[in-house]
């Protein structure tokens, strides 16, 4: 797989530099995360000709280091929003454009989102007019937009470059009584985004594209002075008196494009998409650090198992998974690394009765099963007609069970509810985990086995017959339930039906779940469209602005990075608990070694006091049937992620949000793996290697205190496509490519804005909705200490024996120290 190569390295400087590292460096220590000075931005406003807003202040938490990700906006001395957005409410867009005055509104990603009965006729679009805008030159009846690269659009409707389904603006977010709100925005990096082209360089080295974060705030009176009609302003922010108020805020992303030099070798590894945000953060500073691209393909742990458990040394390679690897009977033994704790989590998006964002929701293990079974009439194709589920509740939010977790949904009309719990069509070990912790509690378990709940709900007959309550688990979502119904819409078919996979449709994966809850977009297609080619059933889009209720399955690190709350879930203490550091800590703290030494089996009925139960640890799994050069690099790789690669952060080659550090002894287990790979294939009857490590370093209990620290060739930058971006602090870079070029013709500024964030005020602390951490160097400092044991004893060995051997053309390079004829670390 590796073209081997040649090292003159006098193998008694090996020895020198491995015994003074040896001396001087311990297991790497902990670290902890550090913000980002002066990040955050406030812009304030000022007073118009109509309205005065100079007591308005926007803070956006986070301006530098961007990618595709949440961000918080928060803001304080607006007035209260009246009714159903009629006035005094802000909103906000994402613009491209490099000039210092800001973008025009032709540069804006804005209207085409889903709205229904909030706000006024065009405040939602791009419709502009001088009969309602005295100040508007415009004369083509819309504003339209211009691409980094193309045409400009061609009617205020078109979606050549965003729909309902993909823009991010907000048209409405509420401010409270007090004079304050706060939303989470979804920014767009070019990868998803390529019309805005944020990120985007030309040329290695060059100064990435940036973008724009812009405010309209609206007030009591209309542009032409009116306070509207019927108690609701009607006129676009892209209009030119509205635009004249706009706040915004310079927004600096990561580059986007390849970071790992051209032409060095590569190495694949699969498996776990628990570890995709990791290895996204972790693989710009391997690639750069090591000499190898390590390529990434988030998928099945059993994909990841296979390779790694291959007796070909053609065929192995490293697998991430949460089972161990047994291999097969007299073949080479696997050695399993601990490299990332994290957890499954349920994420919403919900919004309450006054369209404000909510923050708290609890589910217990049998809500989560009828989520699951199509349990609710709204969740099976013309449920309320369906004799299987006569007298079941029409939705999660009409559940006796689920009202009295939550207290705050009394009185909420049955049909604002969620689609269903959104669902990866994918398998997993980690899916496995959850059916084990519904199985693990009594009442989940009786009901998935068939018993009606305390209030009288069934449990969908079709789902009782797949013995979802029974070991072994499921390690996917089925959706068993085959009623079908005729679809909506006009010149429907006769035949034509829709079922429950298109009522409720699967996502790709957990990261894909994350995007459709922050979204509010389930994906339903319960409507026929005649118009397409050929007929079909469309999509319903996104929930309304103010009416969003979604939950999705997904992991920790993809609901931190977009900024999604999550569900509290019990523990078998009863306690509700969420992942965070600690909770998922306290799991690690009680998990016990599985059927394989060394590698820890979740067991939700072992998850009590603080611990979270789907808290999961990922491990690098690998065969000693590899070649010495790839055993080397691979153990390279787990030296770096357990050892420097958990530190905590928001950089390149630091642990993402969403994750907890490695404990200490989990650390010493990874050191322990790193160096029984590089050793090989045991002699004839030592027993050596094949568990995650021996009895002092990694098996029984994991120990309590923490110790912080794409597809193949190129993740991509966005959640779009499954794995999150490996952007960071520094010069880091965020992955895959986004369109460059022209701006699309000259565009300046009409007005300068009443706040720029060039004058804005800083916090002085970055408030992103996940941890911020220091920047990574670009040279990888630090290597476990069993390796540089190795490399030392070789060293001497080599300096005594060496001569003798070159004079014979013996000499070959030691596994896993090409790096050293340079004279740099194994992680340099």
């Amino acid at each position: 797989m590796r073209a081997p190569r040649d090292i003159r390295l006098l193998s008694g400087l090996t020895a020198a530099l491995a015994g003074l590292l040896l001396v001087l460096l311990p297991v790497p220590g902990g670290g902890v995360a550090h913000a980002d000075d002066g990040s955050a931005v406030t812009v304030r406003g000022r007073a118009g000709a109509l309205d005065d807003f100079s007591n308005l202040e926007v803070t956006v938490h986070q301006t530098t280091n961007l990618r595709t990700q949440g961000v918080r906006v928060s803001w304080r001395g607006g007035a209260a929003t009246d009714g159903a957005f009629g006035h005094h409410y802000l909103q906000i867009m994402q613009c491209r454009g490099d000039a210092a005055t800001g973008p025009t509104p032709e540069q804006c990603q804005f209207g085409l989102s889903n709205v229904s009965g909030v706000g006024g006729r065009h405040t939602h679009l791009r419709v502009v007019g001088q009969d309602t805008d005295p100040r508007e030159t415009r004369t083509g009846g819309f504003v339209p937009f211009r691409p980094v690269t193309g045409d400009p659009t061609e009617t205020a409707y078109d979606t050549t470059y965003f729909n309902q389904f993909t823009t991010n603006e907000q048209p409405y977010t509420r401010t409270g009584a007090d004079g304050a709100g706060e939303t989470v925005f979804e920014l767009q990096a070019g990868v998803d985004a390529p019309h805005l082209g944020c990120g985007a360089v030309e040329t290695t080295g060059a100064t990435p594209e940036p973008c724009w974060l812009v405010v309209v705030p609206r007030g009591a009176h209309d542009a032409d002075g009116t306070t509207g009609e019927n108690s609701r302003l009607q006129t676009s922010p892209l209009s030119a008196s509205n635009w004249a108020q706009r706040l915004q805020v310079r927004l600096d992303f990561l580059p986007t494009g390849e970071y790992c030099p051209i032409g060095q070798p590569e190495l694949p590894s699969y498996g776990s998409e628990m570890v995709a945000d990791a290895m996204a953060a972790w693989r710009p500073t391997l690639c750069t650090s090591l000499g190898t691209t390590y390529g990434y393909l988030s998928d099945d742990e059993e994909t990841g198992r296979g390779r790694a458990g291959a007796a070909d040394a053609d065929r192995g390679a490293l697998g991430f998974v949460q089972d161990p690897v047994v291999p097969a009977e007299g073949s080479p033994p696997v050695v399993h690394a601990p490299v990332a704790v994290s957890g499954l989590t349920v994420a919403f998006t919900v919004d309450d009765l006054d369209g404000s964002p909510m923050s708290s929701l609890r589910l217990n293990a049998r809500l989560v099963a009828k989520l699951l079974t199509s349990t609710y009439l709204r969740d099976v194709p013309d449920g309320a007609h369906q004799e299987h589920l006569a007298g079941n509740p029409e939705s999660l939010t009409c559940d006796p069970e689920f009202l009295e977790l939550n207290p705050a949904f009394e009185g909420w009309p049955c049909h604002y509810a969620p689609d269903a719990l959104i669902v990866p069509s994918s398998h997993s070990d980690a899916f496995a985990l959850l059916w084990r912790w519904l199985q693990a509690d009594p009442e989940a378990r009786a009901f998935l086995g068939g018993e009606p709940d305390d209030w009288g709900t069934r449990p969908n007959r079709y789902h009782v017959a797949g013995n979802l309550d029974e070991p072994p688990a499921a390690r996917s979502f089925p959706k068993d339930d085959p009623t079908r119904a005729v679809p909506l819409g006009p010149s429907v078919p006769e035949d034509a039906r829709y079922g429950v996979v298109d009522l409720r449709p699967y996502v790709s994966d957990l990261h894909a779940g994350a995007t459709a809850a922050r979204r509010a977009d389930s994906g339903e297609r319960l409507t026929w469209d005649p118009s397409r080619t050929p007929p079909g059933l469309v999509a319903t889009g996104p929930d309304a602005i103010g009416r969003r209720f979604q939950l999705a399955l997904t992991d920790a690190a993809s609901a931190s990075r977009l900024g999604l709350p999550t569900a509290q879930l019990p523990n078998a203490d009863g306690r509700w608990t969420r992942p965070t550091e600690d909770a998922l800590l306290a799991a690690v703290d009680a998990m016990a070694d599985g059927p394989v030494p060394g590698v820890l089996a979740p067991e939700p009925t072992r998850a009590r006091g603080a611990a979270y139960p789907l808290t999961t640890v990922t491990y690098a799994a690998a065969s000693t049937a590899m070649s010495a050069e790839d055993r080397g690099a691979y153990a390279e790789l787990i030296s770096y992620v357990a050892g420097p690669g958990q530190r905590q952060g928001v950089g390149n080659g630091q642990l993402p949000p969403g994750y907890a550090p490695l404990p200490e002894e989990l650390r010493e287990t990874a050191a322990d793996a790193a160096r029984r790979l590089i050793a090989g294939p045991p002699a004839d009857g030592d027993p050596g290697g094949a568990s995650g490590g021996d009895a002092a370093a990694g098996s029984g209990s994991a120990g309590g205190g923490s110790a912080a620290g794409g597809g193949f060739g190129d993740a991509s930058g966005g959640l779009a496509g499954g794995v999150g971006d490996a952007g960071g602090a520094g010069d880091g870079v965020d992955t895959g490519s986004a369109a460059g070029g022209d701006q699309g013709g000259p565009e300046a500024a009409t007005d300068p804005p009443p706040g720029e964030s060039g004058g804005g005020e800083a916090d002085g602390e970055e408030e992103n909705l996940a941890r911020s951490g220091a920047t990574t160097p670009e040279t990888v400092l630090g290597i476990i200490r069993w390796v540089l044991l190795v490399a030392l004893v070789t060293g001497v060995v080599g300096a005594v024996v060496g001569p003798l051997l070159a004079r014979r053309g013996l000499v070959r390079p030691l596994p896993g120290t090409r790096h050293l004829r340079e004279g740099k670390s194994l992680t340099s």
